[in-house]
This record gives C-alpha cells, structure tokens and sequence, in this order.
C-alpha cells in the first residue's frame, strides 16, 4: 500500500525535482541533517516559494537559538501531542532522543494527557503547560502565566524562542494533518530510522492516530 495514499497534494519525488526545488530538496537535507527530505517538506513541493518559507523556519529554530536542542525538541514533540499529530510526535521524540532527551520521556509524551504526567522537573512543566495554553486558547494567556516561568527560571528571551517553537509547530501540524499525512505515525521515515544507541526505532504503537 501507497504510504502516502489520502494525501490531498502532490508529493514531487526527489529523483523527479529539478531547478529551484532540487536546491531547495538539498537545502532540507541540510538542515535536516538527514539523507531524505522528510515527506512534511514535500508537501509543498509544488510551491517552491512555501518550501522556501518552511526551511526558513525549520533552519532557524533547530539549528540556531539559545535553548538547548533537547528542550527545542521536547517542545515541537509535545505541541505536536497536544495537537494529535501523530506523524509530528513520532518525528520530534525521534529527535530528542538523538539529542539527549530520555526514551521514558518520549514514551510519556505518546500518552499524557498533561505535562503533569511528564517526567520532567518543575521548570519545565511550567514551560510545557503556558505553551499548551499557547496552542490551544493562546487569548487566554495572562501575565501572570508568563511571570510564574520566569520565576521558576526562564527568561524573557528563552520564552519568546519556545513559544516561536511552539508556534511553528502549530503551524506544522495543522498542514501536515490537513493535507492528510498526519494520520499515523507510521507515515513519519525519520520515526522509522535507527536511535544512535541501536536501541530501535522511535516507533511507538501507542501514538493516537489523528481523527
């Protein structure tokens, strides 16, 4: 079976990409640091302009930035959860194991409900729980909310990358699933590729598969 069956737009083959989209297919790997251009670029590959506008955002959160790549990750995994994204979990637990992050944390991300049910310390939590406001009634947030993470440790300039990050991923989810590749994560190849430590896939069966 097609992996890519119900996708609702044309995913252009990188044997098939030339000009201006071949750069660009190039310029994911890069950024990526991966062999294949992930099928979440691809699906703008008939608007080279919007792939352009993807990596441009991809590139600057993941490889520039003050917050560890770690916590970067552990941010674009959870809004990805919090938006039932399966394809985008899948993808970003993959990547911050790669990056440190634990195997527990990952498999608790597949499943909670809340950050509460992370195993994450305190600061984080509070992290975690202002961006899931973010993503889901971001009007609602107080200054109160952006207080309390400052008090537990965050700074003005750390929140306003992690909420760039969780942005973008709001962003992302929304198009992957929309456009009908979210649906399993399954359908996400670097939630297939092989952990550093050997330990396995990033896989997890346990991952909602979005309505």
């Amino acid at each position: 079976m097609d992996s890519n069956s119900g996708v609702r737009v044309r995913l252009i083959d990188e044997a098939d990409a030339t000009g201006r989209l071949a750069e660009l297919y190039e310029r994911a790997k890069e950024v990526t640091r991966l062999d294949f251009v992930p099928d979440m670029f691809r699906l703008v590959s008939s608007r080279p302009e919007l792939l352009e506008t993807m990596l441009a955002g991809y590139n600057g959160v993941f490889n520039h930035g003050r917050l560890p790549r770690e916590t970067r990750e552990m941010i674009s995994a959870w809004t990805s959860k919090v938006n039932q994204c399966p394809y985008c979990v899948g993808t970003h637990n993959f990547f911050l194991q790669v990056f440190g992050g634990s195997k527990e944390l990952a498999h608790a991300i597949e499943t909670a409900e809340s950050p509460d049910d992370l195993p994450v310390d305190e600061r984080d939590r509070v992290l975690l729980h202002l961006l899931t406001k973010l993503s889901l009634s971001a009007y609602r947030i107080t200054d109160a909310d952006w207080q309390r993470a400052l008090d537990v440790g965050w700074t003005a300039d750390d929140l306003l990358e992690a909420f760039f990050c969780a942005a973008l991923f709001n962003f992302i989810t929304r198009l992957v699933d929309g456009l009908g590749l979210g649906t399993t994560v399954t359908r996400s190849r670097i939630s297939q590729q092989e952990l550093p430590d050997g330990s396995g896939s990033a896989t997890a069966a346990t991952v909602a598969t979005a309505d």
